[in-house]
């Protein structure tokens, strides 16, 4: 007997959210389903911060910038590790930001965290590439996303996805050095040592 899935609408999931029901629980909502996040480990956490941190110097007074905080699609509200959106601010008060509002989106997927316990040290493996590199272009896609960055750390690269058609990106760009130049501020170029790639 095959098991049938149960696909949660948007609506429902935001009723999920305001019973307090899944409050501290590490979960986002892909493609009507309630998806387990991986723990932030060290690494991922300084990386996003600086991340951050960089592009709202850079980008001030253009854009704004949100880490880990939710984007409302048709029937996703993921959180991407950075979403550069659409000034002002203030309009986020009473909703996420739509796929309209997004200038771009960035996940950062990092070597591997190592943790300690105790006193014995373990690495955790990353397991979020394959969903950020499959699962969230057709998502991200789908909804008209102009770009989408995959900052891999382990590999030293960035994957850069742009030209949204249907559920794909046509256009898909791997940088190891140098400098990259978002598509909606043609005037900034960014260089990857920024990205903390080296």
């Amino acid at each position: 007997m095959t098991a049938i899935l149960y696909k949660w609408s948007l609506d429902e999931w935001h009723e999920l959210i305001d019973s307090g029901v899944l409050e501290g629980k590490p979960v986002e909502f892909l493609e009507g389903d309630i998806v387990e996040m991986s723990p932030e480990g060290v690494e991922h956490s300084y990386t996003n911060q600086s991340i951050a941190d960089y592009l709202r110097k850079l980008l001030i007074g253009k854009a704004h910038i949100r880490d880990a905080h939710p984007i409302t699609l048709d029937n996703s509200e993921p959180e991407p590790d950075i979403a550069i959106v659409r000034l002002p601010e203030t309009i986020y008060r009473n909703h996420h930001p739509y796929g309209q509002d997004i200038y771009w989106l960035i996940e950062v997927r990092p070597r591997a965290d190592v943790r300690r316990k105790g006193t014995r040290t373990f690495e955790v493996s990353n397991k979020t590439l394959k969903k950020d590199l499959e699962q969230k272009i057709i998502t991200y896609a789908r909804n008209g996303i102009p770009e989408y960055w995959v900052i891999d750390l382990k590999n030293k690269k960035l994957i850069v996805h742009a030209k949204p058609n249907q559920d794909n990106y046509l256009q898909v760009t791997e940088y190891q050095s140098g400098t990259v130049t978002p598509q909606a501020f043609s005037g900034i170029q960014i260089g990857l040592n920024e990205l903390l790639l080296f």
